[in-house]
């Protein structure tokens, strides 16, 4: 099994929260305007608190490019792309993180200082930063912060086990919370049921049957995906 089935096999077992918010920094009143556009868009069912909230931080600014183009080639890595979905990068989870730095300001040290040290030790070990570093050692690098001990509290663990920790798993909320993870997912949400009424071997059995009357009036089940119309005064075409 490949990185990926096996996070989405662990999704599938749990439940997964969060928003799947795609970064837009508009400047000036304009941008304000388009902002809160969006957010209106996006974010439909939020009470007008939510909505200022969401817009507030969406105009702010947490990472710097440097280390959004680090977490676009980290968040790659624990979830790489594959043929029949988008990457990570796709998804906007670099966007999604920052936002939820900004939501949650008690992530952002484990973030930030994980960002560091994910430089410091690619530097110190290959001589270069990590999101330039080839694929093959970005990987081995991340094979010494990807496993620990879960006898031992997560608080208890070194900061660059927490970062790691701490971006497998918004990478995965951020993933599968968007369009294309729920694409990933197969999931089609809630969907109604057909019942065709009691089965007939049950009716015979209590000698019961369905009026003809009152079932013609029933549902079709055979033309349960048909859209319905209507004409401009409201009729009901089909």
């Amino acid at each position: 099994m490949d990185r990926r089935a096996s996070l989405k096999s662990i999704l599938l077992g749990s439940v997964a929260g969060g928003l799947a918010v795609y970064g837009c920094k508009p400047s000036g009143e304009e941008g304000a305007e388009d902002l809160q556009a969006l957010v209106d868009e996006r974010f439909f069912g939020r009470t007008p608190e939510e909505k200022e909230l969401i817009a507030e931080l969406q105009a702010e600014t947490f990472f710097n490019p440097h280390e959004m183009e680090t977490i676009a080639v980290l968040s790659n890595l624990i979830l790489p792309p594959n043929d029949t979905s988008g990457g990570a990068t796709d998804a906007g989870v670099p966007e999604f993180i920052e936002f939820m730095a900004k939501d949650i300001p008690e992530l952002q040290t484990t973030l930030r200082g994980g960002l560091m040290w994910l430089d410091h030790r690619s530097n110190t070990d290959f001589g270069t930063e990590f999101k330039i570093t080839e694929p093959e050692k970005q990987k081995a690098l991340l094979d010494t912060i990807a496993y620990y001990d879960t006898e031992l509290p997560m608080a208890d663990h070194p900061l660059e086990i927490q970062f790691f920790n701490l971006m497998r798993n918004l990478t995965v909320c951020g993933y599968y919370t968007s369009k294309i993870g729920i694409e990933d997912l197969g999931y089609k949400g809630n969907m109604p049921n057909v019942w065709d009424g009691v089965p007939q071997d049950v009716l015979d059995a209590h000698g019961m049957a369905y009026d003809p009357e009152w079932e013609a009036r029933c549902v079709d089940q055979s033309k349960r995906g048909i859209i319905a119309e209507w004409d401009e005064e409201g009729n009901l075409l089909t």
